[in-house]
């Protein structure tokens, strides 16, 4: 394990080399947003997982599960503040580009948008995961190569971009979507990442107090900063969790149901997409078209409202020569 004043170097925005750490984050933070702002303009992939790499969003949100295991509050402050602000700009940047792109860069016309305005449990899960590796990897530097790895799993400029171009489109409910994606992931990250530190016994590295009264001193600080950062991360992320998780079941309801009608009607079942609460089927078959009625009686009778169901019926043409 490494010992407390290497991890604090590592994340920590403080100390002699304070300047230098901070001028250095803005540089990257800034050339990153306008990297994944033109990657999801242009619906590079390619492009946005660059801007990922070079994302630096990872680093304040480390020193902020540290902070909070320790009970620093200067630097816990410091370390929200510069999410915050973070944030903040890269959505700006991204609102810029988007002024300067012709054509509006939405879900409709966009697979990077698309992908990121709809939060989905796996998203949840996979940011779960990405704190607990984050956290081993600041605790102990046998496996700190695999944070590379860590800042492309987990999604979090690319959804601030993708919320200052929907914004700038006029498409409020899909830059909400993918603004409550970077709230889900950074609650996550934080929420296993301060688990895994203290699991790891991070604050008893501290050094110990001299007498009774500064240890009471430094429990109820550290009580008290743990359960500000608590509601911090726990109503963000319940209320997150219980949107995407309904939004899931309701999907994967709405499918069975269709694709048991679209086999009765002889069609076959496309695919299935959310989009602002709304669940999209698409279903394709030979003419004539069926009638849905028989799907609108199903859906009742699983317990699904049909008026949050859309169906696209695409008639295929086979020909044979």
């Amino acid at each position: 394990m490494s010992d407390l004043a290497e991890m604090r170097a590592s994340v920590f925005f403080d100390g002699p080399r304070a300047g230098e750490r901070v001028t250095r984050f803005w540089i990257l933070l800034v050339l990153s947003s306008i990297i994944a702002a033109a990657g999801v303009a242009a619906d590079s992939t390619a492009t946005v997982i660059g801007a990922m790499i070079v994302a630096p969003l990872l680093l304040p949100i480390q020193a902020t599960m540290l902070a909070t295991v320790l009970g620093d509050r200067g630097n816990l402050t410091r370390s929200i503040a510069l999410v915050l602000t973070g944030a903040a700009v890269a959505i700006g940047i991204a609102v810029v580009l988007g002024l300067i792109v012709p054509v509006d860069v939405v879900a409709q016309n966009n697979s990077q948008v698309a992908s990121r305005v709809n939060p989905r449990l796996i998203d949840l899960l996979a940011a779960l995961a990405t704190g607990a590796v984050g956290s081993i990897a600041l605790v102990r530097r046998d496996i700190s190569d695999a944070l590379p790895g860590v800042a492309i799993a987990i999604s979090l400029v690319p959804p601030l971009s993708v919320v200052g171009l929907t914004l700038e489109a006029g498409a409020f409910e899909q830059a909400l979507g993918a603004l409550l994606l970077f709230v889900t992931n950074v609650a996550a990250i934080l929420g296993t990442g301060v688990v895994v530190m203290a699991l790891y016994g991070v604050n008893g590295l501290l050094p110990k107090p001299a007498t009774p009264r500064e240890r009471r001193a430094r429990l109820r600080k550290g009580i008290l900063v743990t359960a500000a950062m608590g509601v911090v991360i726990l109503v963000p992320l319940s209320v997150s969790s219980l949107t995407v998780a309904e939004s899931t079941v309701r999907e994967a309801s709405v499918q069975v149901v269709s694709s048991a009608w679209a086999t009765a009607v002889g069609w076959k079942f496309v695919s299935i997409a959310t989009d602002r609460g709304q669940v999209n089927v698409r279903v394709a078959g030979a003419l004539p078209v069926p009638n849905t009625d028989d799907l609108q009686r199903r859906l009742r009778e699983a317990g699904i409202d049909p008026s949050l169901v859309h169906v696209d019926l695409v008639p295929a043409y086979s020909v044979d020569f």
